[in-house]
C-alpha cells in the first residue's frame, strides 16, 4: 500500500487582544470542499517521548455557555468512543460515557449521539 499525506488546516481570525473572532477548518480528506466555520476547537496532541499532552483550546465570543456545556459533554462521549476504538476496553469506555452522562445530567442536558433521536 502506498503511503500518502493528509492535511487539516485551522484558520483563526484574532481581534486586537489576540482572542478568536472566527474559526474555520478544512481537511484534505473531507467530503466538503472549502473551509467550514465553527465556534470552538479542542485539539490534544500526545508526545510519547515526553509523555505529555499539549492542547490547543479555542472558542469565539459567540460561543454561548449553553453551547460550551453541550460541546464539552459531546467531547467526553467522543473521547469514550475514541478510547474504545484504540484499546477495545469497553469497561473503561463505559465509565467515560457514564461520566459524560452524569455531567450532562448535572448541567440539565440531554445528550443524543449523532443519528439517534430522543
Amino acid at each position: 500500500m502506498m503511503s500518502r499525506s493528509a492535511e487539516i488546516k485551522l484558520t483563526i481570525d484574532l481581534d486586537g487582544d489576540k482572542l478568536p473572532t472566527r474559526i474555520s477548518w478544512q481537511a484534505s480528506e473531507s467530503e466538503n470542499p472549502g473551509p467550514t466555520s465553527c465556534q470552538s476547537a479542542m485539539i490534544s496532541l500526545w508526545d510519547s517521548e515526553t509523555k505529555t499532552t499539549a492542547s490547543i483550546d479555542l472558542w469565539t465570543q459567540e460561543m454561548t455557555i449553553d453551547d460550551m456545556n453541550l460541546h464539552v459533554c459531546q467531547v467526553i462521549h467522543k473521547l469514550a468512543d475514541t478510547y474504545l476504538r484504540a484499546t477495545r476496553d469497553r469497561e473503561i469506555a463505559d465509565v467515560i460515557h457514564q461520566f459524560g452522562d452524569g455531567l450532562g445530567k448535572t448541567l440539565g442536558l440531554t445528550i443524543t449521539a449523532p443519528g439517534e433521536s430522543d
